[in-house]
């Protein structure tokens, strides 16, 4: 119902790639920019270019863009190039606008806040981790409702589209060249005296790899349930328990122990996180030499579940 809905309005998807590029604005205009840290891509790329020309990060990332833009819409289609162009032009003019740069809103300027300041002169690290958090989750939302900023992302999901790499994955691998080129750019302009060159292009690859895996947890989802798979000769007693201590559902799945050659059923269950403690006491409780095998489930369709949009 949910996925028929947004299908339908599609005004979602673009509200959520609005807050989705306001979020990246934040993270790259707010904290990255003056510290000379630059995220990769177009983004690292007008940050380089911005450190020695003056001109504004938001329209030279703007203008970098167009070409990309042009690509993706060949590659991607029109509805896709729609989104595309919506996303990379409010996440320019977010860019600006945070930071002061568009006429008439030039009292605004968020980077130079007490808070700011305190955190870049004293607290570098906690400075760029909000950095790389703000930026993986603005372009994890701008991913999960089917939109983009261009830059490296655009190639990102072409490669996601063409060769099925995951979007942060893809947008590490790109980035990184682009991360060292704007670290040699730093080091031969003499751009950052107060830190060399070498220690921002480690913040700026720590910043790759925080923000990549933001974007893969906020399309995937993060963990919200385990399922379980165990293996007892009290498979009986055992399901017992699961039905009546925790009210959840399992399946016996008939299964053959190649060391003992010995045939019994195995149970597969799923439970909420809440509740893997209280699976584990309960199947110990009744065999103690139970083989018990958890891993995460990302999603779980069926009662007693929330589905994610």
């Amino acid at each position: 119902m949910k996925k028929k809905f947004l299908n339908k309005y599609p005004v979602i998807d673009y509200i959520a790639i609005a807050a989705g590029s306001a979020i990246m604005a934040l993270g790259i205009g707010v904290f990255l920019v003056d510290a000379r840290v630059v995220p990769g891509g177009v983004s690292g790329l007008a940050m380089a270019v911005h450190y020695f020309s003056g001109i504004s990060v938001g329209a030279l990332i703007w203008v970098f863009n167009i070409p990309l833009f042009f690509w993706g819409l060949k590659e991607l289609g029109k509805k896709f190039g729609t989104r595309t162009f919506f996303g990379f032009t409010l996440n320019s003019f977010f860019i600006d606008f945070f930071r002061g740069d568009i006429p008439g809103f030039n009292h605004i300027r968020l980077q130079d806040s007490q808070t700011v300041q305190e955190l870049l002169t004293n607290d570098f690290l906690f400075l760029i981790l909000i950095g790389a958090v703000l930026l993986g989750v603005g372009l994890g939302i701008i991913f999960k409702f089917k939109g983009t900023t261009a830059g490296s992302d655009i190639i990102a999901s072409i490669m996601h589209k063409r060769f099925g790499f995951k979007p942060g994955q893809a947008i590490m691998f790109i980035d990184f060249f682009v991360i060292a080129l704007a670290g040699i750019i730093i080091e031969i302009k003499d751009l950052s005296p107060a830190r060399p060159a070498l220690v921002l292009t480690f913040y700026a690859i720590f910043l790759l790899f925080i923000s990549s895996r933001l974007i893969d947890m906020i399309i995937d989802g993060f963990d919200y349930a385990r399922a379980a798979y165990i293996i007892s000769d009290k498979f009986d007693e055992i399901s017992e328990a699961i039905l009546n201590d925790l009210g959840r559902g399992c399946t016996a799945v008939n299964t053959r122990g190649v060391y003992r050659n010995v045939e019994r059923d195995m149970l597969l269950t799923v439970v909420p996180l809440r509740e893997v403690t209280k699976l584990v006491d309960v199947v110990k409780e009744v065999d103690p030499t139970a083989f018990v095998i958890i891993y995460n489930v990302h999603e779980v369709l069926g009662e007693g579940f929330r589905r994610r949009i």
